[in-house]
């Protein structure tokens, strides 16, 4: 006769059933952090422009969320991320793994919003109209006096682009990033308030819960230049006002200009906020 086999069910040590619980645990959110769980109906997905590895992958013709997990659509343009996640989101989980630091563990992806607009140009200005809701108190180091709202302008990659808009600090700014490396070409106090900026203490002078507008425009000379031009409407009322200008002649930001065609859209830094009446017009 054969040897007789039984069938034994190990039962772990109270000692180790927290670190089977800690794998289950770990191997559950890598799979959540790969795996995006659809929307509910494609209502909602309508509704929604989800965050994409590549701008091929965007569900929207003109849109490409390329970080800040998702921008929701509204009637008149769009809104980022409001408050704070619920602990069973993907986008949560997916940045709690990703970047904790930036994103306050997954709560708020919106920190780090890059919008592209899938549309090239070389010349042409761009207006949008910004409201305020809320100033998340991150404690990532990124989070400071230069955090903003910015137009990106000939955006060939992340690392290669132009910024124009205005800082946390209340300051307008017109900048260039050249290889990874940010450039400021133009500064100027824009909006002052009796406290000065302030990490802990006056974190913001960007006026909030109101619409204010900012229009830029870009456009290469004959000289192999490129100018910038910040406007800002700071009642939203259609009174544009000329905040900052700027020449890039080359050397003096990192080499070359950026020229040719390049996309535009729009960034954000740990803020709640919307935007309306995104308008691009290609220059002669």
């Amino acid at each position: 006769m054969g040897k007789r086999y039984s069938l034994r069910v190990q039962i772990p040590t109270r000692r180790a059933i927290p670190i089977l619980a800690l794998v289950g645990a770990g191997a559950f959110l890598a799979a959540l952090a790969f795996r995006p769980l659809p929307l509910a109906n494609t209502q909602q997905a309508a509704l929604v422009i989800q965050e994409t590895g590549g701008m091929e992958a965007s569900d929207s013709e003109e849109w490409w969320v390329n970080s800040g997990a998702q921008v929701e659509k509204t009637e008149s343009g769009f809104q980022t991320i409001q408050g704070e996640l619920p602990w069973y989101s993907w986008w949560r989980i997916r940045y709690l793994l990703s970047n904790p630091v930036d994103t306050d563990n997954g709560e708020h992806p919106q920190n780090i919003l890059r919008f592209v607009n899938k549309s090239k140009w070389e010349n042409g200005q761009q207006t949008m109209y910004v409201r305020v809701h809320r100033l998340n108190m991150s404690a990532s180091p990124e989070r400071g006096a230069w955090s903003g709202i910015f137009f990106l302008h000939r955006y060939k990659d992340g690392d290669n682009l132009y910024y124009a808009g205005i800082r946390q600090d209340g300051a307008a700014v017109i900048k260039k990033k050249m290889n990874g490396v940010y450039y400021t070409m133009a500064y100027a106090p824009w909006y002052k308030e009796e406290a000065p900026y302030n990490r802990e203490i006056n974190p913001n002078l960007i006026p909030g819960k109101q619409w204010i507008g900012l229009r830029t425009l870009i456009t290469s000379n004959e000289d192999g230049s490129v100018l910038i031009r910040l406007l800002l409407d700071e009642e939203g009322n259609g009174s544009w006002q000329t905040a900052l200008e700027a020449r890039d002649e080359g050397s003096q930001y990192g080499g070359d200009p950026i020229r040719g065609e390049g996309h535009g859209g729009m960034r954000s830094d740990f803020m709640d906020m919307e935007f309306r009446d995104y308008k691009v017009e290609p220059l002669s």
